[in-house]
């Protein structure tokens, strides 16, 4: 009975749950200690992401980026300087700001209107035909990959996801994150 207790309040993330003891054993490589971190931050960390991000989808990446972080950089954590609970939630804050930062600094005003957003069912190729043919968003979008392309289309058009994305593509999420961010880079350079 007493496990079953210490195993419930580490779900609901109560001040039983030891952050800093799961953290060294992420620090050793242990997934399941990172599998028992996100069962008792993870719902709180979704707010304080919502919060700051004010999108679901956005604030879903904070988190699950905040993880990955998290993971690999445990042994980084020193109790001396704080607890585990403030270093997690430092780590999320500050992957929160750094999306808000991002979304602020790819901006295609000028081809907007013609994406027709409303219309949620066009597929990725009929948006691209949609856009001026002289217009330079187009022709930077047609240097790209046509998965990367397809990807970000879907990603603007139809506000696809990075989970959702990775899966309709059938590669790991993080393939997909940087398929993104290096699409997006590749048009900043081509629109610049």
């Amino acid at each position: 009975m007493e496990q079953r207790t210490h195993e419930s309040g580490a779900a609901a993330g109560e001040a039983g749950f030891d952050v800093a003891a799961t953290l060294a054993a992420c620090a050793g490589g242990d997934r399941t200690a990172l599998h028992r971190l996100y069962e008792a931050e993870a719902d709180r960390m979704l707010g304080v992401a919502r919060r700051i991000l004010k999108r679901d989808a956005l604030a879903e990446e904070a988190v699950h980026d905040s993880f990955v972080l998290i993971f690999r950089q445990a042994a980084r954590f020193d109790p001396a300087r704080g607890s585990g609970r403030t270093w997690i939630y430092a780590i999320l804050r500050n992957r929160a700001l750094n999306i808000l930062r991002g979304e602020k600094r790819t901006d295609f005003v000028d081809d907007y209107e013609p994406f027709g957003l409303e219309a949620e069912d066009e597929s990725p190729e009929a948006a691209l035909v949609r856009l001026s043919e002289s217009g330079r968003l187009r022709a930077c979008l047609e240097r790209l990959e046509a998965p990367r392309r397809t990807a970000i289309l879907l990603a603007y058009v139809n506000g696809l996801t990075h989970g959702e994305l990775a899966g309709r593509f059938g590669v790991p999420l993080g393939t997909m994150k940087s398929w993104i961010r290096r699409s997006l880079l590749s048009l900043r350079e081509c629109l610049a």
